[in-house]
């Protein structure tokens, strides 16, 4: 291994260090950069290297800088955190689980289906993890644990739920993953709809089958009324302000009428409508979710210049072509590197933010997948097909690693909010099944492309 090798396996490990300090993961990654500059430097003037760094290196900063704050993709970022947050005030979500309770009454984990159904409802108007794990805590914990549901199951389902944000459009997520890898977002967005639906699916078919096979841990509502048109009613009216309003997003991409970054305005506009409406709308609230969104955004620029920084010193250091020789080098075809690749991803998901290892990690290892050749006709339907299946394994990995145990951080997102008699171990025990089931997930979408390439294959 040649100098420059060694200097980018110790500036990772580094990085990865001080995390565990507690500092700021932006202080973290700029603080990383320049300071491996320097050793570089260094290295050059008395170890007789050749990284080629200085700290005019960093001056290329300003161009990289440039581009991040004349980016049009990321207007959309604001945009989407507000929706996400206005929604969360407007108080559709306590409504939809009034009326669908009454309507999944009848069935063993019928409040259960409720906080999935729910789960989806908010994935695709929010797209924001921690506050859809909160709020379905909130919301939901309480009744099911009055209603004598398995504390494991209960905790599992809204932690799974929760993190349904992440995945199903319109996803902050893929907004920065498009971004950051140069494909379609509207693309990526479709693309994302099937797995999303599927996830969904295997939600609802475990909680019937438990209800089924153990009739204890998800008993039926004690109150439950008999299905007539008037709970029908209830149920299409709470229903119908969130679809609208997402169908108003992503059905104003699908259709070519807006870019994404202009349907974020218009989700921003239909989520203060919704709040409006249900007479949630004050000045105070406006402020709070304002400053939030502000909030929310800087940490998120933050982190996108200080991972430029890194990311442009590790590049300078050779750590693209040690990273490609590194993985060429596995014995298992192009498929062991993406699983490889994957694994990676798992692992550094109980340490990192998606924020993180989407600005480091996904740039680094998008060109060898785009080099790569694929027998797989489904992946030869679309532009950048293979990028874009890839681009949502990675999705569906994160997802799996932010339920997985002991660091998961959907994990600790309801631990903040849930009551005392619920215990960390509770959380571990209830969301393992899930995560087996989004395991399940990522095998068939890795196996079968064609769940992520056809959509947006056909779309235009």
């Amino acid at each position: 291994m040649e100098v420059n090798e060694y200097l980018v396996i110790i500036m990772f490990l580094t990085f990865i260090v001080l995390l565990f300090t507690g500092i700021p993961v932006a202080y973290v990654l700029a603080g990383t950069g320049v300071l491996f500059t320097g050793v570089g430097y260094l290295s050059d003037q008395y170890l007789d290297t050749i990284t080629g760094l200085d700290f005019l290196t960093l001056g290329l900063m300003v161009n990289r800088l440039f581009k991040i704050m004349s980016n049009w993709v990321l207007v959309a970022l604001p945009m989407f955190i507000y929706m996400g947050l206005m929604l969360d005030r407007s108080d559709v979500a306590r409504k939809l689980m009034l009326s669908m309770q009454n309507l999944f009454g009848r069935l063993r984990g019928g409040l259960a289906i409720t906080v999935t159904a729910i789960g989806v409802l908010l994935a695709a108007s929010t797209g924001i993890i921690g506050a859809s794990v909160v709020l379905l805590g909130m919301l939901a914990l309480p009744s099911m644990l009055e209603q004598k549901y398995s504390k494991e199951l209960a905790v599992g389902t809204i932690c799974s739920a929760g993190t349904l944000g992440i995945l199903i459009p319109p996803s902050i997520m893929l907004v920065v993953m498009a971004d950051q890898l140069s494909i379609s977002v509207g693309d990526l967005f479709m693309g994302a709809v099937f797995p999303g639906i599927l996830l969904s699916i295997l939600y609802f078919l475990y909680i019937v089958i438990i209800g089924l096979l153990h009739p204890h841990k998800a008993p039926l509502h004690p109150k439950r009324k008999p299905l007539s048109l008037d709970v029908l009613w209830d149920v299409f009216k709470s229903v119908l302000p969130p679809v609208i309003l997402i169908l108003s997003v992503l059905g104003s991409i699908f259709a070519g009428i807006a870019t994404p970054t202009e349907a974020s305005g218009i989700g921003a506009l239909g989520a203060t409508i919704l709040a409006a409406y249900n007479k949630k709308l004050t000045l105070k609230i406006l402020k709070e979710v304002l400053y939030q969104t502000m909030n929310t955004t800087a940490f998120i620029m933050a982190i996108f210049i200080a991972a430029s920084c890194f990311s442009l010193v590790l590049r300078e250091l050779g750590g693209d072509e040690f990273i490609e020789k590194l993985l060429t080098a596995i014995p298992f075809g192009n498929y062991g590197v993406i699983l490889t690749i994957l694994f990676m991803v798992f692992v550094l998901g109980f340490f990192l933010d998606w924020i993180e290892i989407t600005l480091i990690i996904l740039p680094l290892v998008a060109p060898i997948i785009s080099a790569m050749e694929f027998s797989n006709a489904s992946l030869a339907l679309l532009e950048n097909g293979s990028l874009i299946w890839f681009t949502l394994l990675v999705a569906i990995t994160l997802q799996t690693s932010f339920l997985t145990p002991p660091v998961g951080f959907a994990i600790f997102y309801l631990k903040g909010v849930a009551p005392k008699e619920v215990k960390l171990i509770h959380i571990y025990k209830g969301v393992i099944p899930f995560v087996m089931l989004q395991l399940l997930a990522l095998g068939i979408v890795f196996l079968f492309p064609g769940i992520v390439t056809w959509l947006p294959s056909v779309s235009y």
